[in-house]
C-alpha cells in the first residue's frame, strides 16, 4: 500500500495502480524509457493492472517480464471497461493514470487520476477528469514514489 498524507485534505490509501498502454506507458507500442524500472519498484507496493485496446498489438511483449495484470478490451465501450475495473477494485484505493478520451471515466472514478501529455498529446476532457496532469509518465509515476511531490500539488 502507498499511503500519502495530504495536508489539508484526505489521506489517500493507495492498493492498486491502473495504467493504459498506448500514448502512457508507451509510443507506437514501444514501453518508454524509465518506465521498466518505475513498475517494478511500485509492484512492490501496489497491484499494477495494464488495460489497454493494444492498437499495436505488442503490449503483452511489452509488458512480458513485468508483474503486472494486462486486460486487452475491444474496441467499444472502452472508456466505461475502464471506469469498470477501477470500480471493481475499489475506487478509494485507486490511482489511475491515462492521456485519452477513453480514459477519461477511469480518471475520474479513480481516488486519484493523472493524466500525462506526452507524444500522442492528451485528450483535454481527460486533463479535467484528471486529478493531477503531469509531463509525461515518469513524472507521473514519480509522483507515487517521492509523495512529497504529490502532496505539494494536491494540497489544500
Amino acid at each position: 500500500m502507498i499511503d500519502i498524507a495530504i495536508p489539508g485534505g484526505e489521506v489517500l490509501l493507495l492498493n492498486h495502480l491502473v495504467l493504459d498502454y498506448n500514448g502512457t506507458l508507451a509510443a507506437d507500442g514501444t514501453l518508454l524509457p524509465g518506465v521498466a524500472e518505475r513498475l517494478l519498484a511500485l509492484a512492490k507496493s501496489v497491484t499494477v493492472q495494464v488495460i489497454t485496446a493494444d492498437t499495436h498489438g505488442t503490449v503483452a511483449v511489452q509488458l512480458a517480464s513485468l508483474p503486472c495484470t494486462l486486460q486487452i478490451i475491444g474496441a467499444g465501450a472502452q472508456d466505461q471497461a475502464k471506469a469498470a475495473l477501477v470500480s471493481s477494485l475499489g475506487r478509494e484505493a485507486v490511482v489511475a493514470i491515462g492521456n485519452g478520451r477513453n480514459d477519461c471515466l477511469m480518471l475520474k472514478e479513480a481516488v486519484l487520476g493523472i493524466a500525462v501529455v506526452q507524444a500522442e498529446g492528451a485528450s483535454p476532457l481527460a486533463l479535467l477528469a484528471a486529478d493531477v496532469v503531469c509531463r509525461d509518465i515518469t513524472s507521473a509515476l514519480d509522483l507515487l514514489t517521492i509523495p512529497a511531490r504529490l502532496q505539494a500539488t494536491l494540497r489544500n
